[in-house]
C-alpha cells in the first residue's frame, strides 16, 4: 500500500524552491525513502535541473533528462534504469509529453517513489490530457511535491487540479463538487464562475499540506527600480499606426461579436509595429519599417555594456524582433571583443542549460537575448542586473516570472527594469494593465475601445 503523501513549496520566485526540493529530495534518499525521482516540468526548465542538481546536491545521484525524440526519450530513461551504482536515480520530462503514447507506460513502469510537479500552475487545468496523466502517476507515487511562486493563475479553482494530484483527501477528486463547493456560478447558463464563498478555509486547506515563502518573509533582495524609456514616431511611422489603429476600431466596431481573441490579435498587429515589423496581408513575413527601438537599445548597449562593462538581459516578444536584436548586438559587441547569447522558441531544450551557463559565467558574453514566454521562466540570470523590455506579452504571470529572472537568489546589486515605450501606443496601455497585475484576454472584451480609440 502506498505511503501517498504529497507537499507543496509554494514558493515566490527566486526564493530557492529548487534548492530546498533538492535538499528534501537527498534527505529522502538518504533515509532511505526515496530510491527513484520523476521531475516533471515545463520544456524550457527541464534542462536547468541537471545544473541545479551539480550545484546543490551533496549526495550521490545520477540524473537523465528526457529531452528529444520519443526514441531518444525511452533510451534515456532505459540508461537511468540500468544506471549499476546505488545512486538516487532522477528523471526529468515536460509535461507535454508525459501522457503521449509509450512515454506514459514508461514513466508508469520506471515507478517513481517521489514525484516533482514543478511550475504545477502548468497542470492546472483538470481534464487536460496532461493533468490526468500527472494524476494517474501521482496516484501510484509514494510521495509528490509541487513547486509554484503562482499555484493560482487565473482563478480560485486552478488549485484543483495540483491537489488533486499532491493529495486527492484535501479537496476531493471531483472538480465539479470542489467549484460547487467554492464557486458561485452565474452567467448564461450559470456557466460562469462569478464569485467565491469560504476562500479563507480553501487558503487554510491548502496551506495544511504547503509552506508559503514570499521574498518579504525570506530574503534581503536588493530593491527593483523601473523606467521607461520614450520613443517618437516619425511623422510617416505615426501615419500608419494610426490607419492599422482606426482599421481595427472600424472592424471592431462592425456590429460583430467581440472576444479576447479578435481583439487580442488585432491589438498584436499594433505590438508588433511598435517594435518596428509591419505584416502586410499578402507579406510572407514581417518587415522592419521603424528603428526607434533598435535606436535606443543600441544606446543602452553603448551606455551598459560597451562602456558600463555590465551584463545585460533583453526580453522581447516576438521572434523577428529577437533575430533582429542579436543582429544589432553582434555590431556594437563584436568590435568590443563580447558576444551575446540567445535563447528563443527555435533553440533545442537540451542546449538551453549550457547557454544559460555562458552568460552566467562567461565575462565575455554579456548580453542574453530572450523570448520573453520561451525564457521568462525557470532560469536564474543574476549575472545582470539589468532587464531591457523591447516588449512584453499580454500575461502578466508570465511578466512576473521574468522580473525573478534577476531579482533572485544571488543577486547583491538593485535590480532595473527598462520598458521601451513607444509614445501613444499600445505599449504603455499594457504596461498599465500588466502594472495592475491583471491579464489582458481577462478585460480586453470590456475595455476594447481604449486601445483603439487614439487617446493612449
Amino acid at each position: 500500500m502506498a505511503v501517498n503523501k504529497g507537499f507543496g513549496l509554494l514558493f515566490e520566485m527566486g526564493c530557492g524552491k529548487t534548492l530546498t526540493a533538492i535538499a528534501i529530495t537527498g534527505a529522502a534518499y538518504q533515509m532511505g525513502k526515496v530510491k527513484r525521482v520523476l521531475i516533471v516540468a515545463p520544456t524550457s526548465v527541464c534542462a536547468v535541473w541537471p545544473k541545479e542538481f551539480q550545484d546543490y546536491a551533496a549526495f550521490p545521484y545520477t540524473i537523465k533528462t528526457m529531452l528529444g525524440d520519443k526514441k531518444k526519450r525511452l533510451k534515456e530513461l532505459d540508461d537511468l534504469i540500468k544506471f549499476p551504482y546505488p545512486h538516487l536515480k532522477v528523471a526529468v520530462i515536460n509535461y507535454e509529453s508525459t501522457w503521449r503514447d509509450g512515454l506514459y507506460e514508461a514513466l508508469e513502469d520506471y515507478d517513481a517513489d517521489l514525484i516533482i510537479a514543478d511550475e504545477s500552475q502548468r497542470i492546472k487545468t483538470h481534464d487536460s490530457e496532461q493533468s490526468k496523466a500527472m494524476h494517474r502517476l501521482g496516484d501510484k507515487a509514494r510521495y509528490k511535491m509541487i513547486l509554484s511562486g503562482t499555484p493560482v493563475q487565473n482563478e480560485a479553482v486552478d488549485i484543483f487540479s495540483q491537489y488533486r494530484f499532491l493529495d486527492p483527501t484535501i479537496f476531493g477528486q471531483n472538480f465539479y463538487v470542489f467549484r460547487n463547493r467554492y464557486a458561485v456560478m452565474g452567467g448564461f447558463n450559470r456557466k460562469q464562475i462569478v464569485a467565491y464563498r469560504d476562500l479563507d478555509q480553501l487558503i487554510k486547506k491548502e496551506h495544511s499540506i504547503a509552506y508559503r515563502v514570499t521574498k518579504d518573509e525570506a530574503l534581503d533582495l536588493p530593491e527593483q527600480t523601473f523606467e521607461n524609456r520614450y520613443i517618437t514616431l516619425s511623422p510617416k511611422e505615426r501615419n500608419i499606426y494610426d490607419r492599422l489603429r482606426r482599421d481595427s476600431y472600424a472592424e471592431l466596431a462592425d456590429g460583430g461579436t467581440i472576444t479576447a481573441t479578435t481583439v487580442l490579435t488585432k491589438l498584436l498587429r499594433l505590438q508588433q509595429f511598435t517594435g518596428g515589423f509591419l505584416v502586410e496581408d499578402d507579406a510572407a513575413k514581417p518587415q522592419l519599417v521603424s528603428t526607434g527601438k533598435l535606436d535606443a537599445l543600441s544606446d543602452i548597449l553603448q551606455d551598459y555594456v560597451v562602456e558600463g562593462k555590465k551584463k545585460l538581459v533583453i526580453f522581447a516578444r516576438f521572434l523577428p524582433e529577437v533575430h533582429e536584436i542579436e543582429r544589432l548586438c553582434d555590431k556594437i559587441l563584436g568590435k568590443q571583443g563580447m558576444r551575446s547569447v540567445a535563447i528563443y522558441g527555435e533553440i533545442k531544450k537540451e542546449d538551453r542549460g549550457g547557454i544559460v551557463q555562458q552568460f552566467q559565467t562567461d565575462p565575455q558574453t554579456m548580453v542574453f537575448i530572450g523570448q520573453i514566454d520561451t525564457a521568462g521562466t525557470g532560469i536564474t540570470l543574476t549575472a545582470a542586473d539589468t532587464v531591457v523590455y523591447y516588449s512584453v506579452n499580454f500575461n502578466y504571470a508570465t511578466y512576473s516570472q521574468s522580473l525573478s529572472r534577476i531579482h533572485r537568489i544571488g543577486q547583491r546589486h538593485p535590480c532595473t527594469y527598462i520598458h521601451l515605450v513607444v509614445e501613444h501606443s499600445v505599449d504603455s496601455q499594457l504596461l498599465a494593465s500588466l502594472s495592475k497585475k491583471e491579464d489582458l484576454a481577462k478585460t480586453v472584451v470590456d475595455d476594447w475601445r481604449q486601445f483603439f480609440d487614439g487617446k493612449a
